[in-house]
C-alpha cells in the first residue's frame, strides 16, 4: 500500500521569524492531530537549517524548493544537493512550472537535478503538468508524457522507485481554479500507465503521485480520496498552519 504524503511548498515567502512561527505552529497542531500522512515542509533555502533543527524533534521531514544541476564549483549563487543533504534535508522539489517558466529550466537541466538529488540521498518531488492552452487544445496527456519521459525515464528501476511525482496543472496553480477530482484521477492513472510501460505494473502500483494546484482545506477531502491520488503538493494553503494541518488530516 502506497503511503500518503502532504508537502507544503512555501515558495518565496516569509521572514525568518515568520518562518519559525509557522514551523512551530504546524508542529504543535500536528502533535495534537491524528495525521497518518508523511508531512514535508519546503521552506526557502535560508530557512532550511532552521526547519531541519525543528524536524529533529518532530514527525515532519524537510524539503528544498530547488537544487543546483552541478555537484560543486564556481557557480555563484547555486546551492548543491550535497549542501542541502548535509543539513538533513530529505526531499527536493524539481521541475515546478514556475522554475520551467521563469528560469527556463529545460529537460536537460531537470534531468541533471534529479540525478544530483538521488546521488546525495535526497528524494525528488518531480513536477509535471500542462498549461491552460495545452489543456484546451487537448494536449495535456502529450505534455505530461513528455515531462515524465524526458525528466525521469533515464533512471533505472531502483532509482525511479525513490522518485515522487507531483501532477500540477499549471492553470490551477495560484489561480483558485482546481482540477476536478475526476481530472486529477484521470491524469494520475495515465501517469501510472506510462510508468507501467517503462518499469512494469508493480512499479506503477508502487509509485507515489501527488496532486497540486490550488488544493485547500475545502476541496482536499474529495481530491485526496481518489484512489490514484497519494497526497498533495500544497502551495498557498501551506502558509496557514491550521489550513495546512487540516489538509494533512484529510490525506
Amino acid at each position: 500500500m502506497r503511503k500518503k504524503i502532504v508537502a507544503g511548498n512555501w515558495k518565496m515567502n516569509l521572514s525568518f521569524q515568520e518562518a519559525e512561527d509557522l514551523i512551530e505552529n504546524i508542529i504543535e497542531l500536528l502533535d495534537d492531530a491524528e495525521v497518518k500522512a508523511e508531512v514535508v515542509l519546503c521552506p526557502p533555502h535560508p530557512f532550511l537549517e532552521l526547519a531541519t533543527d525543528y524536524a529533529e524533534e518532530a514527525n515532519v521531514k524537510i524539503g528544498a524548493q530547488n537544487v543546483s544541476a552541478f555537484d560543486s564549483g564556481a557557480y555563484t549563487g547555486e546551492v548543491s544537493a550535497s549542501m542541502i543533504s548535509s543539513m538533513g534535508v530529505t526531499h527536493c522539489i524539481i521541475g515546478h512550472s514556475e522554475r520551467r517558466k521563469y528560469f527556463n529550466e529545460d529537460d536537460k537541466m531537470l534531468t541533471a537535478k534529479v540525478n544530483q538529488t538521488l546521488k546525495h540521498g535526497i528524494q525528488p518531488i518531480f513536477c509535471v503538468g500542462e498549461s491552460l492552452p495545452e489543456r484546451e487544445a487537448g494536449r495535456h496527456f502529450e505534455v505530461v508524457r513528455s515531462h515524465v519521459r524526458h525528466g525521469l525515464f533515464h533512471l533505472d528501476t531502483d532509482e525511479f522507485h525513490k522518485v515522487i511525482i507531483a501532477y500540477e496543472p499549471v492553470w490551477a496553480i495560484g489561480t483558485g481554479a482546481t482540477a476536478t477530482p475526476e481530472q486529477a484521477e484521470e491524469m494520475h492513472a495515465y501517469i501510472r500507465t506510462l510508468i507501467a510501460e517503462r518499469y512494469g505494473d508493480e512499479q506503477a502500483k508502487a509509485s507515489i503521485i501527488l496532486y497540486g494546484g490550488s488544493c485547500n482545506a475545502m476541496n482536499a477531502t474529495e481530491i485526496l480520496a481518489k484512489p490514484g491520488v497519494d497526497g498533495g503538493l500544497i502551495g498557498g494553503a501551506s502558509l496557514k498552519a491550521e489550513e495546512f494541518v487540516s489538509i494533512c488530516k484529510q490525506a
